[in-house]
């Protein structure tokens, strides 16, 4: 007989706001405000934070950038490289909605399964990226 389901593991909120919590601590070291977003397995948001004084743009940005993290299995940043010698992809790329290759999004791995992503965006590309990979420490 064939099978019609399989499991998916994903994220949970409590360590969605943790990650958070670590990320909004992170912001305020470098002292930059930020938008930070968790988006669950299947690219859902699952927690989000707006830190006063973040941008209006970054609110989206951050969003999209978990959204492309889960959605590729890959950190946006590694995206440039992985397109700059394609000229289909260099130029599809930026027509595909929620795609961004801005650094500061990642999945979440947890041992080789992905449950989930986080995107960051509010400074530089590398203080997103900071801020972001800070957040990851907290599942360790």
């Amino acid at each position: 007989m064939a099978q019609f389901t399989y499991e998916k593991k994903s994220i949970t909120l409590e360590i969605a706001e943790k990650m958070l919590e670590v990320a909004e601590r992170k912001a305020r070291e470098i002292g930059v405000p930020m938008c930070i977003a968790v988006v669950d397995e299947s690219g859902n948001l699952k927690a989000f934070s707006c830190m006063d004084g973040a941008t209006l743009l970054s609110v989206g940005i951050a969003q999209d950038k978990a959204y492309t993290a889960v959605a590729f299995g890959m950190a946006t940043d590694e995206w440039y490289p992985f397109i700059k010698d394609d000229p289909p992809l260099l130029v599809g790329v930026p027509h595909i909605p929620r795609l961004t290759i801005l650094g500061g999004g990642y999945p979440i791995q947890v041992g080789s399964e992905i449950v989930g992503g986080i995107g960051v965006s509010g400074g530089t590309y590398s203080q997103d990226m900071e801020v972001a990979k800070a957040a990851l420490g907290a599942l360790k």
